[in-house]
């Protein structure tokens, strides 16, 4: 069995194409990175074809002043771009095409002229259910929502019904596929794994009680309610980070919620996330929406429990009541009463933070997710798609 892995950008590509590679499956591996990136991840230049110019043009159109792009979106440019050029590198020899959800529109029709199987990863909710709550999100703050281009949306929409399969990480995503028509029998849903090797535990410095976000800081991501939590406790001798890049939309959160005790750390190299994890007592995203955030295993791998929504894809991963807690969305004494909970009981804190550790390094590695993957994959060339 081999196997085309398309993207733009990178998500958990390279990584999906290491766990091919290492098994023997991968044929080839198309990215806007420059192949110096994607051999950092062990992928052998012969497997690789980079369409860099585009990643290239992409992040300078998005650095340009507003002035300048006025309200002109590229996005889907970009995309058919890239997706035209996926075209012209696929060669035969290939059993499964594997494309990114939006970028692989023409690509994947053409790997099935081809008789390929192929399968769509959307590491997302359904872009239908996503564009509602985070429309809905915006307007309760009076802010305007930037959607996705209506040309990407549609790409998107078309793709599901073309795709033999689509790959998903979590049963919240799921739910929001079954619930718009898409039959089960359709989805692959295999959760992500992280890298032992990168996230570990490593020495506290201190005995402060810290709650830490790790990821983008927007609306999307729930900070605003996570914000208001962690100020209205007011707890003594505990603290918030931030970290990750700050959107603009955040700032009158801050404002509001301005303390001492809440800390942005800025955007850190990934290599390096492992020493915030472990300075802190607990993690807590309170996402509004994403398919499954990969900063969750990260924390958990070193040795911190989770406090998550609904709607991060934690309950794949997170046992309930052992290795850390689920609350709802937008539900700011839901998350209050977790994260005092962690302050007054530092005990069940070291005792399900440690239960997080065991359970990131008894089944959430890359390995774990690599064989998974690979299994479904190989179903669908036994068994057909009908």
């Amino acid at each position: 069995m081999k196997l085309v892995v398309s993207v733009f950008g990178r998500f958990h590509a390279f990584n999906l194409a290491q766990q091919l590679q290492q098994r023997g499956c991968l044929h080839k591996l198309i990215s806007t990175y420059p192949e110096f990136e994607i051999k950092k991840y062990g992928i052998e230049p012969t497997f690789v074809d980079s369409i860099w110019h585009v990643e290239f043009l992409s992040r300078a159109w998005q650095k340009l002043p507003s002035c300048i792009k006025g309200d002109r979106n590229l996005q889907l440019w970009f995309l058919e771009n890239f997706d035209r050029s996926v075209v012209r590198c696929l060669s035969p020899g290939f059993d499964v095409f594997v494309g990114w959800s939006g970028a692989c529109f023409w690509s994947l029709h053409h790997a099935k002229q081809m008789g390929a199987r192929t399968v769509i990863e959307r590491g997302s909710s359904h872009m239908e259910y996503q564009t509602q709550i985070l429309q809905e999100e915006y307007e309760r703050w009076g802010m305007n929502f930037t959607a996705t281009h209506p040309g990407v949306y549609e790409r998107e929409v078309q793709s599901y019904a073309e795709a033999d399969r689509i790959a998903i990480p979590s049963l919240f995503v799921k739910r929001t596929f079954l619930e718009r028509g898409i039959p089960e029998s359709k989805l692959i849903h295999v959760p992500y794994g992280t890298s032992l090797a990168e996230f570990y535990p490593v020495q506290k410095v201190d005995k402060t009680f810290r709650v830490i976000h790790c990821g983008s800081i927007t609306l999307r991501k729930g900070v605003q309610y996570l914000l208001q939590a962690f100020y209205e406790l007011n707890l003594p001798d505990a603290e918030l980070w931030l970290v990750g890049s700050l959107d603009p939309e955040v700032e009158p959160f801050l404002a509001k919620y301005q303390s001492d005790r809440i800390i942005l750390k800025g955007k850190q190299p990934q290599n390096q996330l492992r020493y915030f994890y472990s300075q802190c007592s607990v993690f807590c995203l309170a996402s509004i929406e994403e398919g499954l955030a990969m900063v969750q295993l990260q924390a958990m791998a070193c040795g911190l429990p989770i406090i998550h929504t609904t709607n991060t894809g934690g309950e794949d991963i997170v046992r309930n009541g052992v290795d850390g807690f689920c609350v709802p969305i937008r539900d700011v004494e839901a998350l209050k009463e977790k994260i005092l909970f962690f302050y007054k009981n530092p005990d069940r804190q070291a005792e399900m933070g440690n239960n997080a550790l065991e359970q990131a390094r008894k089944s959430l590695s890359w390995d774990d997710y690599g064989q998974k993957i690979v299994n479904a994959y190989s179903t669908i060339v036994e068994q057909g798609c009908t």
